[in-house]
């Protein structure tokens, strides 16, 4: 298996596994707009994007956006889309993706990497413990639109 930065290069297979993603969260499939948006964000530098590849064929991928905090005044990175294609999962890929992405956040000084789940998704939750990340316990997250 090899992990690597995603290019406009990438693109192809980068869109093919962010459709599948989307269809993991119940979204309708949407391979011209999921290109566009990923192409955009490569293009723009908005998000840093790894991919993994088992010899030719891409089976996951990873993609961060920059977060700042003010008060350390650091960059932190928030892990936003994580998905490995359901044939290898349980084959490490999903572990590894994670494992770059904290490499990552290490080589560009960042304070830390933030990601969040749903509460019953057990099996992604066991996997980032495994690779090192904590539960938070004493933050509250709100949203509004």
């Amino acid at each position: 298996m090899k992990i690597q930065k995603a290019t406009l290069h990438d693109l192809d297979a980068l869109t093919e596994l962010f459709d599948l993603y989307r269809l993991f969260y119940q979204q309708k499939s949407d391979l011209e707009g999921a290109r566009g948006f990923l192409k955009e964000r490569l293009t723009n530098e908005e998000s840093r994007v790894f991919i993994a590849y088992d010899n030719q064929n891409p089976v996951g991928f990873v993609q961060l956006y920059p977060t700042f905090s003010s008060v350390s005044m650091k960059r932190s990175w928030l892990l936003n889309d994580l998905y490995v294609k359901e044939e290898v999962r349980g084959q490490g890929v999903g572990g590894n993706l994670l494992k770059e992405a904290i490499h990552f956040a290490e080589s560009t000084g960042a304070k830390g990497v933030l990601l969040e789940t749903t509460e019953d998704n057990k099996k992604a939750q066991r996997l980032y413990e495994k690779v090192g990340f904590k539960k938070e316990s004493n933050y509250f997250y709100y949203f509004s639109i």
